[in-house]
């Protein structure tokens, strides 16, 4: 049987990545609309490679499950792609927690049960998640190891406690890191590999919504005032996640890799520094 690469949130950088790792392999594009898995597997399948669709609801199990069960129907699953989410200008707190922290908890756990042994995997958490302020040790620990399903119960996640959009997007990737550090080490005993590469601006249709919305001001002075004074590209994401998911790159896992231009550093010792 062919391998598999699972592709959840088949977008511009879902693409890239897939482009780059799946080569003789079945790419399952999965997504929350139907549209969009479609029209990435046309591109796809025009440039060569074998591809099907289904749609998923990331921020459900039972949706997860049966994306899970498609998947090991076709072969053995050795690549999981996770790009799929929500941004703060694109959702409420409650949403961004449900689907960016609980959606990816479910992934990893439900593909952590399957992941075929040699197999790796890549989450594709955010700078944000390196730009909140450090988290009390019992937190960390809590995001990381905390049964998915009982993950939004949490006291610091509470309405009261994430009122913003972008705390809760903050929150949520910083919390995929720490999830992915953990389940790392359980993706392991099948002999495989997981890690998370959280990148900044990132020029796709999600980045130009955020650039023409309320947050544009500062997503541009980001760009203009970041060591490397540009946005990035999709491909470049995909070659960070080709490393991760290749041969070059079985020494690596349980590691996030932040990739922003420099707008964290900048952010903690340069020019985007709060006042």
């Amino acid at each position: 049987m062919t391998d598999v690469i699972v592709v959840i949130g088949p977008g511009s950088i879902g693409q890239a990545i897939a482009r780059r790792v799946s080569a003789g392999k079945h790419v399952l594009l999965a997504d929350l609309r139907e549209a969009n898995a479609d029209a990435a597997a046309k591109t796809l399948s025009e440039a060569g490679f074998a591809v099907s669709t289904a749609v998923v609801d990331v921020s459900s199990r039972e949706s997860v499950q049966g994306l899970v069960q498609r998947a090991v129907a076709l072969g053995p699953v050795t690549g999981v792609v996770h790009a799929a989410g929500v941004s703060p200008t694109q959702a409420s707190p409650a949403t961004i927690l449900k689907v960016d922290l609980y959606g990816t908890a479910v992934v990893l756990e439900e593909f952590g049960n399957v992941i075929a042994p040699g197999g790796a995997g890549v989450v594709i958490a955010s700078q944000s998640g390196h730009r909140l302020p450090a988290l009390p040790p019992e937190q960390n620990k809590t995001l990381a190891t905390t049964p998915a399903d009982d993950l939004l119960a949490l006291p610091f996640l509470q309405p009261d406690q994430v009122t913003d959009p972008l705390h809760a997007y903050q929150v949520s990737k910083r919390g995929n890191a720490l999830r992915v550090m953990a389940e790392a080490v359980r993706w392991g005993k099948r002999g495989a590999r997981i890690n998370t590469i959280s990148p900044g601006i990132i020029i796709t249709p999600l980045a130009k919504d955020e650039l023409s919305g309320p947050r544009g001001p500062g997503y541009r002075r980001m760009i203009e005032l970041c060591p490397a004074g540009r946005a990035g590209t999709p491909d470049e994401v995909g070659s960070v996640a080709a490393l991760l998911m290749g041969p070059e790159g079985t020494f690596i896992t349980g590691s996030d890799f932040l990739m922003d231009g420099g707008v964290t550093a900048s952010y903690w010792y340069g020019d985007l520094a709060p006042k």
